[in-house]
């Protein structure tokens, strides 16, 4: 029989794990729940692999960290009630990330509702603001095409979340398989920018002298690497990158600037900004000069207008756009890359005394000069701290696309661990470096659980500085005081780890991380460097509250 014809009635979990095959998804992370056995019982049959977790907050990450290393929608199935407001911070970042993620979520019975069933309470309209989809399965046979929508909800511009929630007696009822390709094996006939728009994008380029490239997370989703790449090098532009971009062009390539942004962006007389938007990020727009042109690419028109007039906008697919872009007139931006690199090299070596700062507590950019050398070219870096995490956007370089997972514009903390748990699982070939503050670490240490159990290794660093330091050091400048900012000094995160079965080591000193690192390394668990770090220090920034 062919595997495409109807078949016999199976039950409704068995039908959500045969459209996830059909649709080239085969991982499935969840906490357990009874709400959820008919789902579970149909992945173990279908061969979907299922990734426990210790809080649905990390089952909810982890969907969204395979999403950001595979660029296939992840899954995550959560219980009803508390199992679905749980993960609900995930779904927020995400929506904001764009990152294409399907949650599946269980439900009171249909025939029970309103009479006080467990966890019982109505999803949709507190999820329904953070997703792109959300619906609740009616019947059995509604199930298999609602997984189709859903997942193709997930994938179109704007990507992001959808949800589907399935009460116990529809998912545990049963319907007919019809089979059939999943929606995301079906080609999609793409949108491309309008002609006039990109007419006008093409000669402002062709004209410019001091031409940058803003590039943003949304050139990963749009799989436009390739051409962003290409554009830059054809047309001898510098690239600047944010977000999930990091690694797009290698940081050790000749049009790929990092310590130069504020110079590059104030001082370029056209700046195209590709998949990007013009948020926080971006100071709202003022971190271009009075005169910069904007020529603003991406995948679709966002949803709120531009903060600042633009001279062009170009929406559609970005490999397409991006390519078209390539046309242009090559100018000659030689003195323009040239003084860009001239700043990009005196700021890289006034940071010399930094990262050789022999203080204890460690400066943390001690901690990332001990740890740089040990990074592969391909290694994923993910942060889940505030001020550590700084510093590391700061010094460590991206060398391949795909490889920098940070939280976004959401800035949720206690993403980390359920990032690197499926960037190791979806790349089990690469390096997977977590950066954790030590408040982010409390939001999720037991997840090392998770890594311990599933045998995947992690290697951490944490920056045990024993505050919030985000939080304290602006308190105190604004106040003069600070509260609720502090946390207990010299924690021992090395031994929960290590009493939960991974690696764990404690740093003081300098001279004594990078061996401790290299240990964490070759252990074979997942591991934790707990570095103590100097409360005194704080990453100079502008305030993030605007």
């Amino acid at each position: 029989m062919s595997s495409d014809a109807p078949e016999s009635s199976v039950h409704a979990g068995q039908l959500i794990a045969r459209r996830l095959r059909a649709n080239g998804i085969d991982t499935m992370f969840t906490l357990s729940g009874g709400h959820l056995f008919s789902i579970y019982d149909g992945c173990r049959s279908e061969g979907v692999r299922l990734i426990d977790t210790r809080h649905e907050q990390t089952a909810a990450f982890a969907a969204e960290g395979w999403a950001k290393v595979t660029r296939v929608p992840g899954v995550a199935a959560l219980t009803a009630g508390p199992g679905i407001t749980n993960g609900m911070s995930a779904l927020g970042a995400a929506q904001q990330n764009q990152s294409p993620m399907l949650v599946l979520g269980g439900r009171a019975p249909a025939m029970r509702w309103g009479m006080g069933s467990l966890q019982e309470i109505d999803h949709i309209p507190f999820v329904a603001p953070l997703t792109r989809y959300a619906k609740t399965a009616p019947a059995p046979d509604a199930v298999a095409p609602m997984i189709d929508e859903a997942l193709l909800a997930t994938v179109a511009a704007p990507s992001g979340v959808a949800f589907i929630d399935f009460p116990m007696d529809v998912v545990f009822g049963a319907a007919a398989d019809a089979g059939g390709p999943g929606a995301l094996t079906v080609p999609r006939t793409p949108v491309v920018a309008a002609a006039d728009q990109l007419q006008r994008a093409v000669d402002r380029l062709a004209a410019a002298h001091r031409p940058v490239i803003m590039a943003g997370t949304n050139v990963w989703w749009g799989h436009a690497e390739q051409q962003l790449l290409a554009l830059a090098q054809s047309l001898r532009i510098p690239v600047l990158m944010n977000g999930m971009a990091r690694g797009l062009v290698p940081a050790d390539h000749e049009l790929a600037f990092s310590r130069a942004r504020s110079e590059a962006l104030r001082n370029a007389d056209v700046a195209l900004v590709v998949g990007v938007p013009m948020d926080f990020r971006l100071g709202f727009g003022a971190v271009f000069g009075a005169d910069t042109a904007l020529i603003v690419a991406d995948r679709v028109r966002p949803e709120r207008d531009h903060p600042r007039a633009v001279a062009a906008e170009l929406y559609g697919d970005l490999p397409a756009t991006l390519a078209a872009l390539g046309t242009a007139a090559i100018g000659d931006h030689e003195d323009w890359i040239a003084a860009l690199r001239d700043t990009e090299t005196t700021a890289r070596a006034g940071e010399t005394g930094e990262l050789a700062d022999d203080r204890a507590p460690l400066h943390p950019m001690r901690v990332y000069a001990e740890l740089r050398p040990l990074l592969d070219r391909d290694a994923i870096v993910v942060i889940d701290a505030g001020d550590f995490g700084s510093y590391a956007g700061r010094v460590i370089d991206s060398y391949a696309p795909g490889s920098w997972l940070d939280s976004g514009p959401f800035g949720c903390l206690g993403s980390g661990p359920g990032y690197a748990l499926a960037a190791k699982l979806a790349h089990p070939q690469r390096q997977v470096v977590l950066l954790q503050g030590d408040g982010a670490f409390g939001f999720s240490g037991m997840e090392w659980d998770t890594l311990v159990r599933h045998g995947v290794q992690v290697v951490s660093v944490v920056g045990n500085n024993g505050i919030w330091a985000l939080e304290k050091h602006p308190m105190e400048l604004l106040y003069g005081y600070s509260v609720v900012a502090d946390l207990r000094p010299e924690t021992r995160y090395d031994q929960v780890v290590a009493a939960l079965g991974g690696h764990g080591e404690l740093v003081r000193t300098p001279d004594e991380l990078r061996p401790a690192l290299r240990r964490a390394f070759d252990s074979g668990l997942p591991a934790v460097v707990n570095t103590l770090t100097d409360p005194a220090v704080a990453y100079p920034r502008r305030s993030n509250l605007a």
